[in-house]
């Protein structure tokens, strides 16, 4: 869980002067301050600021009280330390007119120095993705082998050495990718200049690949075994924190638990950085997969920018090759195979007949009822024939008796399918060896049942009505049928009494 401590949510006020409306002047003051820190001048007197600060553009009015409202305003906001200089006083009076020495505070320090590397930015130069720096992570994490054998102020060393590798692999690794992705580098990809530096720019990505698919492993084995001596962590943690107590905080209310979560912290973002965390994937197998997609990126801006350049070609060769292949075809047969998959279909033709079917199934497949003839009629206009003279045929004992052979069929078929029901109940573990009619006609009803809500009665074709008895669907079986085995849950289906 992220902490979020009192120092998180607390208001940096020694930041204001970067944001109000006279920063061009407090950030001016600032930096002439932060100079002279560097050449170990620690404390100012504000004249020496004012003889600096006379000397840049655009403070010709600039007064010594316009410099002392400045200073008390980053006085106020904890910019400024304020120290009286209190040498050779002899009276009271003299000691209240002393002059005071300014001295930068410590997060004012912080504030410059980040300020002046993000004014030293070069947009061109930001980010790498350089292998060394995950083989220099995986040497110096080796040394843990033999951390039993070093001093604290060899283990504080090496922490501190390791922390600064992993650092620099963090930041190089995000700043290239996101690099890659802004959108100057996107118009780049799509000009013909990138054709030039494509190769060796996929050869880079791909030695990277290679560096991670060699080392992860290994660092990722060395991080588990440090995850299984628990004990060893917390105790280079432990030497760590007593040598920062001994010989760097100079603090008295050294606050040692926190201490201890800031680095223990550290390693188990490491650990996630390699390993990943709660089925989360690592930042290290993201890498990979963000480079393998920049190489992919890479290669389809490529392949867009050479069939530009191709794109008003000649396809003579082409054509050529598909006569070659043609002229290798062993016979007619095997030329009109080619011919459909180079060309598809030639012409189409769809031809509809409205017959008397023979059955009212509306199942039936075409290869199961009688073959009709059409007649076609040229598209050329003709005169027709006249009529035939012959008087028309009578046709309804005809359509009696077909009437009658289909009335018997549906009753061969319902006495079929009662058969199958024994004491008004259909279970389907008990069905055995049906044909494909019946199932269809039992899964029919099974459908039916189920999409109704409720325990509602349902009226089948033949007049009865029938609900489903066992919904139980953890339970398989396995029902034989003639054309093969149909694998479903053991239902049943329960019919009514007929009265």
């Amino acid at each position: 869980m992220l902490d979020i401590t009192s120092k998180t949510t607390k208001k940096i006020t020694e930041a204001s002067y970067l944001c109000m409306g006279n920063s061009f002047r407090y950030r001016a003051i600032i930096r002439i301050a932060y100079k002279k820190y560097e050449k170990m001048k620690y404390s100012l007197y504000k004249e020496e600021i004012f003889d600096d600060i006379k000397k840049i553009n655009g403070f010709d009015e600039y007064t010594l009280d316009d410099l002392k409202q400045d200073l008390d305003a980053l006085e106020n906001w904890g910019n400024f330390i304020t120290i009286q200089d209190t040498a050779k006083t002899r009276t009271l009076e003299e000691f209240k007119n002393r002059r005071f020495r300014y001295q930068l505070s410590t997060t004012t320090i912080e504030l410059e120095r980040t300020l002046i590397k993000i004014e030293n930015i070069k947009e061109t130069s930001r980010g790498s993705l350089e292998i060394s720096l995950i083989e220099r992570f995986k040497e110096t994490l080796e040394q843990i082998k033999v951390l039993e054998e070093f001093d604290s102020s060899k283990i504080y060393s090496w922490w501190e050495m390791l922390n600064r590798d992993f650092k620099h692999l963090n930041e190089n690794y995000q700043d290239y990718i996101s690099k890659f992705y802004s959108p100057k580098t996107e118009e780049l990809l799509k000009t013909n200049e990138f054709l030039i530096f494509k190769e060796s720019f996929i050869k880079y990505l791909r030695e990277f690949i290679k560096g991670l698919q060699i080392n992860v492993p290994n660092i990722k084995y060395l991080l588990n075994h440090i995850n299984d001596e628990e004990a060893k962590i917390r105790w280079i943690v432990q030497n760590i924190i007593k040598y920062e107590k001994e010989n760097i905080a100079l603090e008295t209310d050294y606050d040692e638990k926190e201490s201890y979560e800031l680095h223990y912290g550290r390693y188990l973002s490491m650990r996630e950085w390699f390993i990943g965390a709660s089925g989360n994937i690592s930042m290290a197998d993201n890498l990979l997969e963000s480079t393998s997609e920049i190489i992919r990126k890479i290669t389809r801006y490529a392949l867009q920018i050479v069939e530009m350049q191709t794109s008003g070609g000649s396809r003579k060769g082409e054509y050529k090759a598909l006569i070659e292949m043609f002229n290798k075809c062993i016979d007619i047969n095997e030329a009109h195979k080619l011919s459909s998959v180079v060309f598809g279909v030639m012409s189409s033709k769809h031809i509809g007949c409205d017959i008397e079917r023979e059955t009212e199934n509306i199942n039936s497949g075409i290869y199961e009822e009688k073959a009709t003839t059409i007649i076609v009629q040229p598209s050329n206009r003709y005169r027709a024939k006249t009529a035939n003279r012959n008087s028309v045929k009578e046709k309804t004992e005809a359509k009696k008796v077909m009437a009658k052979q289909i009335l018997e069929k549906r009753q061969r078929e319902k006495e079929i399918i009662e058969s199958k029901i024994v004491n008004n109940r259909l279970s389907f573990k008990e069905l055995d060896n049906i044909t494909a009619e019946e199932r269809r006609i039992f899964l029919t009803w099974l459908s039916y049942s189920l999409n109704k809500k409720g325990q509602e009665w349902i009226r089948n074709e033949y007049g009865r009505y029938y609900k489903i008895a066992n919904k139980n669907e953890t339970e398989k079986i396995t029902l034989k049928c003639e054309d093969g085995d149909f694998i479903m849950p053991a239902y049943e289906i329960i019919f009514k009494e007929e009265v």
